[in-house]
């Protein structure tokens, strides 16, 4: 049992967001091409355990605020199922070993999660309680996984998917903070203190900018000359209705079913969304790859 409580304190399920590695791979033509594949699975594992060290050392720093969030206390560390000191002993264990590992498998690899990790630490000492800043530093830390995949996979990233990955993850960020003020009331004493700062309306502005702004890109890079030239077809075009559905498919699930925000936890229980997640990837392959 104590395994279990272990396990599940490393928020194992937030792995999935590890999937931005492997998208450098996709679109930079070598997602069947060995040995980058396997790189790529080995990056993704060591990042994930990374980012588990984060999220310890963001629980313990957190751990009287999330003691009395209606969701956050039944976490391992919070419920005090796993101990303050099991959690520092598990978070320096672990943060050692995949640091090291990281650099050993790739020097570049290795420096790039050592500044993930030196940023979440500024991002859960100070950072996350500057309004906007810390959506910005949210939306850096899925800019970071794009850039180790694509030193892995040795592919120059598109300005395209740096874009659209930064006005993703702004989205994703400002709606999971959106559902944060809605969950948590007007009670100010169940809030950090930049949420205060924070009001639905001012949040709505801006996830309408990102929504447009998502769209809009992924349309204007599906049509650009550069990418129907690298991908020897102009087919790309069919997968913008996916993007479009993936996004307003969030949007509903956040505004009529009263989703929690979390990305993760969506994706992992919305069977809609994950159809069309696996659609717009058959078709990209399709298209990149086939030439259909």
């Amino acid at each position: 049992m104590e395994i279990k409580n272990l396990f599940f304190a490393l928020r194992p399920n937030q792995w999935i967001k590890n999937i931005f590695i492997i998208l450098p791979l996709i679109f930079g033509k070598k997602l069947f091409s060995f040995p980058s594949s396997l790189k790529i699975l080995i990056a993704c594992l060591l990042f994930s355990i990374v980012s588990s060290v984060v999220y310890i050392i963001n629980d313990i720093i957190d751990l009287d605020e999330d003691r009395l969030h209606p969701t956050k206390r039944f976490r391992p560390i919070a419920s005090g199922k796993v101990s303050f000191r099991q959690a520092k002993l598990m978070a320096c264990i672990l943060g050692i070993a995949s640091l090291a590992l990281s650099l050993f498998f790739n020097f570049y690899f290795g420096l790039l999660t050592l500044s993930y990790l030196i940023l979440n630490l500024f991002y859960s000492i100070i950072l996350k309680n500057v309004v906007i800043i810390d959506v910005f530093c949210i939306s850096a830390f899925f800019l970071l996984r794009i850039i180790a995949g694509g030193i892995i996979a040795e592919v120059t990233l598109s300005k395209w998917i740096i874009i659209i990955t930064f006005f993703l993850s702004m989205f994703l960020g400002l709606n999971k903070r959106r559902q944060e003020l809605k969950l948590l009331g007007k009670n100010d004493s169940l809030h950090r203190q930049v949420s205060i700062k924070y009001s639905p309306y001012f949040i709505d502005q801006m996830i309408a900018v990102f929504t447009a702004s998502i769209v809009v890109t992924y349309m204007l890079y599906a049509v650009d000359t550069g990418t129907v030239a690298l991908f020897r077809s102009k087919n790309l075009v069919y997968s913008i209705p996916f993007v479009y559905y993936g996004i307003f498919r969030y949007l509903y699930l956040i505004h009529k079913c009263e989703a929690d925000g979390d990305p993760t936890r969506i994706l992992l229980s919305d069977i809609m969304m994950q159809i069309n997640i696996v659609l717009w990837i058959s078709v990209c392959i399709a298209v990149i790859y086939f030439g259909l």
